[in-house]
């Protein structure tokens, strides 16, 4: 194992910052595995399943266990963990920009539609190591002129190469749930019943360029582009909600980070005794039939039904209380789904978001991730 700090903030006259990774086993010696905890900084639970993923991995690294290449970030977002203001954490958006750390990030596809253009053929192998060598010198390219930019260029130089990149978030209230690239809907699978996520949602590209499309959705694209050339989905990139941002427990903790480790058993990386995978909760279904609820007026946010229950369309989900004028309405979604995600706030102005539904029909377009 060593460690590598990597500047991030270095100007003399302010605050400085740094960012952390760790490194197990040997690069080139097999799958690589990329696993970065809230990038968001004020996504807490992910953080302490971190520490807990850095014992095992120091552990089996030490016996000679680690069968490929681990990197693990346990915490991705050193800029937005400073950003306190009154008390309270802002780790969501970059304060001097108003942008979400986990959108507009460098989409390497498009440079090396350009770059590959006659060098792909039959050979999958020898093409995915052909684009990883590019898209390792596209990240490289990366001109940023910020800090935040400087932090985005260093995780995803550590993570665009890899055979699976894990991005480990929460949610504000949530059941444990995942976001994937529609042509990993098989290769998630594992993870989902090993976690047992209540819900997998899947999208070719979802809007706002988030890390976890950084690392994936360039696979799909250059396939679609070079259209005579042997191109797998070559990085399995989840984004992984872990329940809510409250949920900062030692048992769901080491129950994570233990379904991580199996994760990685059965894909080939730890040389650990594989458990049977248990049966999915779910299957995959398509971001785009996530029906998101907002509060029709100001008024305190009173709950019918409960994360993880099914809904009906029409069947009240939640009543917005008027507490001056006595004005109740009742908020439904128009279809069925199971209720995932809410806020954790339970006074509203009109507008703001409630919670999201998944359902199993496409119907939504444009931008499918909240803000």
């Amino acid at each position: 194992m060593h460690m590598t700090k990597h500047p991030i903030a270095t100007d003399d006259n302010v605050t400085t910052a740094h960012l952390t990774s760790y490194h197990y086993g040997a690069p080139g010696s097999g799958k690589k595995v990329y696993i970065q905890a809230s990038l968001h900084a004020d996504e807490v639970p992910a953080m302490l399943v971190a520490h807990f993923l850095r014992q095992e991995l120091e552990r089996l690294d030490a016996e000679g266990r680690v069968k490929g290449e681990v990197t693990l970030v346990p915490v991705a977002n050193p800029l937005g963990l400073s950003q306190v203001v009154h008390g309270t954490l802002f780790g969501r958006y970059d304060l001097n920009t108003g942008v979400n750390f986990n959108r507009a990030y460098h989409h390497v596809a498009d440079g090396l539609k350009e770059s590959l253009a006659g060098k792909l053929g039959p050979d999958a192998q020898a093409n995915v190591a052909l684009i990883r060598e590019h898209a390792r010198r596209s990240v490289a390219e990366w001109k940023v002129k910020d800090a935040t930019g400087v932090l985005k260029k260093a995780l995803l130089g550590m993570a665009i190469d890899a055979d699976f990149m894990l991005d480990l978030h929460c949610d504000n209230e949530a059941v444990l749930h995942m976001y994937a690239g529609t042509p990993l809907a098989e290769a998630v699978q594992p993870l989902s019943a090993l976690m047992g996520a209540r819900v997998v949602l899947l999208a070719t590209q979802s809007g706002g360029e988030p890390f976890d499309e950084a690392c994936g959705r360039l696979w799909w694209d250059l396939a679609a582009h070079f259209q005579e050339a042997a191109i797998p989905p070559a990085c399995v990139a989840i984004t992984v909600e872990l329940r809510g941002e409250m949920d900062v427990r030692y048992a769901y903790a080491r129950q994570d980070a233990h379904a991580l480790l199996q994760y990685l058993a059965h894909a080939g990386v730890l040389d650990i005794p594989v458990q049977p995978l248990p049966k999915a909760l779910c299957k995959p279904t398509p971001l785009d039939a996530v029906e998101p609820l907002e509060a029709p007026h100001a008024g305190v946010l009173v709950f019918h039904k409960r994360l993880g229950d099914t809904v009906a369309a029409g069947e009240p989900i939640a009543d917005i209380v008027n507490p001056v004028s006595g004005k109740v309405s009742t908020v439904a979604a128009t279809r069925p789904g199971l209720l995932f995600a809410s806020t954790a706030h339970r006074h509203l102005l009109r507008g703001m978001h409630i919670c999201k539904v998944a359902g199993s029909e496409s119907f939504r377009s444009g931008n499918l991730l909240s803000s």
